[in-house]
């Protein structure tokens, strides 16, 4: 497995906002972290990126524990944050150059890095602006670009939390087959958080329904809905029903 998560609990003081969480992802797998506000879906994603430490449980990404992985195991992540500060006066392409030299030490002939600049601008639907500064690209331009630097060092693992924020029909469409392709064609085992039940049916392998921290539910959209009339019947019933425990 790609990723393993047996048990893992987050406590903040007298809160614990996760109870017990297990799941797995083998290599090529997208999975979907579906829930609503305030579940426990960025926390758990911290977790497995390195940037919090967990209170119990066994995690593994990639055979490393995330509490203890180096700069070799974070070369091999990537991560497309809801959004990030960016650096107005570079241009696009300059951008993406300086990012990908810090992959560059970790590239291998199985594994070449970084994603060279103007093949990923082409993958995001962004080569027209290439030369252009990044405080003049739009709101949508902007938000392809925070895909790019997700993935410019070629990741193995990609997590992506709340990806679509931002998105025109049409950059949602060119983003959801770049994360097919991603999958099937190199491997790349995908988390992706959103609350979104349309983006998860479309991409996702398999669906988690995290709620209170807990997760409730574990199957694919056809699973989920065997016993209603959509996705979001049964992520309603489920979501609610956890509520009124």
């Amino acid at each position: 497995m790609v990723l393993t998560v047996d048990g893992l609990r987050m406590r903040y003081g007298d809160t614990e906002v996760l109870h017990d969480v297990s799941f797995a992802a083998g290599p090529g797998e997208v999975v979907a972290l579906l829930g609503p506000n305030g579940a426990g879906k960025s926390t758990t994603i911290e977790i497995l990126e390195g940037f919090r430490l967990r209170s119990a449980g066994r995690v593994e990404v990639l055979g490393v524990d995330p509490a203890a992985g180096d700069e070799r195991w974070r070369s091999r992540l990537g991560i497309v944050l809801q959004s990030w500060r960016d650096h107005g006066n570079w241009r696009v392409r300059e951008l993406l150059h300086h990012l990908g030299s810090y992959y560059a030490p970790y590239s291998t002939p199985a594994a070449p890095r970084p994603w060279p600049a103007d093949e990923l601008l082409d993958a995001v639907g962004l080569a027209a602006h290439a030369g252009q500064k990044i405080k003049t690209l739009s709101g949508g331009q902007r938000r392809r670009l925070d895909v790019a630097i997700g993935i410019v060092g070629r990741p193995d693992v990609l997590f992506l939390d709340e990806p679509m924020t931002g998105f025109d029909p049409e950059a949602r469409y060119e983003f959801h087959e770049l994360v097919r392709r991603l999958a099937a064609d190199r491997g790349t085992t995908i988390l992706l958080t959103t609350h979104d039940l349309d983006e998860a049916s479309k991409l996702a392998h398999r669906i988690l329904v995290l709620s209170a921290g807990r997760i409730i539910a574990s199957g694919t959209a056809a699973q989920l809905t065997a016993d209603q009339a959509s996705l979001e019947d049964a992520y309603l019933a489920l979501v609610r029903g956890q509520e009124h425990r």
